[in-house]
């Protein structure tokens, strides 16, 4: 724009000159010669000012307002004259100028002052127009992109199960454009270790950065990718070769899925062509808690986020006690995780929880009171059978009157009683949502409405061996939103893969269980000795804890899997006193109707592809003790002196 509004006006003033200029040489006549002229440089032709009548000539041609309108030929275009040709027209022209000059005033040189002066006074508004345009258009700033008004694949949600689905459809459609949307103010990362191995790195800086030792000894960070890796929101649809972009700290209230727009909390509005709904949940609150004095709510924590694991683990930096509500997979690996912490830091932790023991929904009811033993040895004081019934606050610390008629004074409390699945969507997308089991109700494929798919916690998927189902752990928030994201891209595949789940207590114990683990259903259980490979370290040194790398192929066993398949009475699992057995190494079979449709592995890694084969071939087995063999779980000197 510059260039062009700067052009005209040189131009306007070169044909000024130059038609001045031209005048003056014709009356001076000088020597013969040819010339070339264009008319947006010719005012630059140092010959010309040699002669000073020139500057006369010329501003009286400009000041007489050009009355004799030459029509020259040398206007927009390049042309070349002779002086034989040229002199004779501009003589002519040249001396009725002068004449009209002189006429106007006697005094050349005083009148020639007075022109320059009018014809500088009339140019200097147009250079300076010309100069402010300039600046105008050097200094403005470039105009902002805006939020994207319309993508390609929008995934509600920033945990595991969208960033699963994002790599699959990159994959897929290399030039994707993708836009994650998440109320978190954080790029996609895995939560597993904010349970986990966070609270057992030694170096406090490091964890504070969210970088984490692993068993092995390694270091390595949550997040699934470095906030390079994704480009501004407002640049997605400016890259040709597409890219992914995170909006953070923006949540998703309304979900039309007749239009496929999706509405922002902000009142932002997003149109889709492909979208994923993989919102996960909200960790469960206690009503005593939320009816509890604001003073008291301020030393709770309803774990579940990065930021709940920055401000326990500041909190816990300077406390006598921390007392974690729950049971369950992630109220045991806390209390385990803050003991280690405790043991350092010097404070107590305590656990309460309403079932008999830890893992008491999941485990046999003899493994869960080995589990129960096992945390209480990890330094947790252990309080099952008992709910909250009260909370106070004395003295600055929190006082919990327990169901049992005794009081705990604590500085904190950890609530950690499970999810409730974050279904807000559901009236405006008009989406069903189980009522059974929560969730969101989907098909084999995923997909819930038309352009709609859910993965992760918030899916209650069609399971085709172990029927409708929904499942809150990190393997199936990264199988099932890899499977979304193949299917957003038109691969069409059904879900059938047995996601598995796993943790840890402390370094020496861990387990990892696949399909419907229920200690309600019937079990058939294997143990034996551990060695010392038999342990999360142990397994890790030896590259076994990885869904990549675990065990067997389902094809090496099959056969003989299948030689021990005949359908006979199942036998019983063996009684064996608690007291005198250790539950080192083992394999749980959970049964429903004869048939397995869970495994529990007890220190046993890199044997889930076996279990998921088994649970798909939905057969009886004779005798489990030859299954068992088939997870290891005999060391040699076992099967020596068998």
């Amino acid at each position: 724009m510059f260039r062009s509004r700067s052009l005209v006006a040189f131009k306007n003033i070169a044909r000024c000159n130059g038609a001045c200029v031209h005048a003056t040489a014709g009356a001076y006549k000088q020597p013969s010669h040819s010339f070339s002229y264009k008319t947006h440089s010719h005012g630059n032709n140092n010959n010309n000012w040699k002669y000073p009548f020139m500057y006369a000539a010329g501003g009286a041609l400009l000041y007489s307002g050009f009355k004799y309108q030459q029509k020259l030929a040398f206007a927009e275009e390049e042309f070349v004259v002779s002086d034989e040709q040229f002199l004779p027209q501009v003589e002519a022209k040249t001396e009725d100028v002068i004449a009209d000059a002189l006429f106007e005033s006697t005094d050349v040189a005083t009148e020639t002052t007075s022109v320059v002066e009018v014809v500088e006074s009339a140019a200097e508004p147009v250079v300076q127009e010309v100069v402010e345009q300039v600046v105008e258009e050097v200094v403005e700033p470039p105009k902002p992109l805006a939020f994207p008004e319309q993508v390609q694949y929008l995934l509600i949600g920033g945990g595991t199960a969208s960033y699963s689905a994002m790599r699959a459809i990159r994959k897929r459609d290399v030039t994707a454009k993708v836009l994650i949307v998440t109320d978190e103010n954080s790029v996609p990362y895995m939560r597993p270790p904010l349970s986990k191995e966070l609270w057992h790195t030694d170096d406090a800086e490091a964890s504070r950065n969210l970088l984490f030792k692993q068993w092995n000894g390694k270091y390595k960070g949550i997040h699934y990718d470095k906030e390079k890796f994704y480009c501004a929101a407002e640049e997605l649809n400016q890259r040709e070769e597409g890219g992914v972009a995170v909006a953070t700290g923006k949540k998703v209230v309304k979900l039309n899925a007749r239009k496929n727009v999706a509405t922002l909390d902000d009142g932002t509005t997003i149109s889709y062509d492909k979208c994923l709904v993989a919102t996960g949940g909200t960790p469960r609150a206690l009503p005593v808690f939320e009816s509890a004095p604001e003073q008291v709510q301020n030393h709770v924590t309803v774990f579940r986020k990065i930021q709940d694991y920055l401000d326990l683990d500041q909190v816990t930096d300077n406390v006598e006690s921390v007392t974690v509500v729950g049971g369950g997979f992630l109220g045991s690996e806390l209390a385990c995780a803050l003991a280690h912490k405790g043991s350092t830091k010097n404070f107590k932790v305590n656990q309460i929880f309403k079932e008999y023991g830890n893992m008491a929904r999941v485990f046999p009811e003899y493994l869960t009171k080995w589990t129960t033993n096992k945390v209480f040895q990890e330094g947790v004081n252990v309080i099952p059978e008992t709910v909250v019934n009260q909370a106070d606050m004395e003295d600055g610390r929190v006082k919990l009157t327990l169901s049992n008629g005794s009081e705990i004074v604590t500085d904190h409390v950890v609530v950690a009683v499970g999810l409730d699945v974050d279904t807000e969507l559901a009236t405006s997308s008009g989406i069903e949502v189980d009522e059974k089991l929560g969730g969101y109700r989907v098909n084999t494929e995923l997909q819930a409405r038309s352009n709609i798919w859910v993965a992760g916690d918030a899916s209650c998927f069609y399971d085709t061996k172990l029927g409708r189902r929904r499942v809150e752990h990190h393997d199936h928030a990264v199988v099932s939103g890899r499977l979304a994201g193949e299917n957003m891209t038109g691969a069409q595949k059904s879900y059938y893969h047995q996601s598995m789940f796993w943790s840890d207590l402390g370094p020496d114990v861990g387990y990892e269980a696949i399909g419907v683990v229920d200690s309600s259903l019937k079990t058939v259980a294997v143990f034996s000795k551990a060695s010392a490979k038999d342990t999360p370290v142990g397994a890790l040194n030896g590259g076994l804890r990885s869904e990549e790398q675990f065990g067997s192929s389902d094809a090496a066993v099959a056969k003989f899997i299948d030689d021990k398949s005949e359908a006979v009475a199942i036998q019983p699992p063996v009684q064996v006193p608690f007291e005198k057995e250790q539950f080192q190494k083992g394999v749980i079979f959970y049964l429903r109707d004869e048939i397995v449709v869970g495994v529990l592995l007890w220190n046993i890694f890199g044997k889930i592809s076996l279990a998921r084969k088994i649970i798909r071939d939905q057969k009886p087995y004779h005798d489990y003790g030859e299954i068992a063999k088939l997870f290891h779980v005999y060391n040699e000197d076992d099967e020596e002196e068998e």
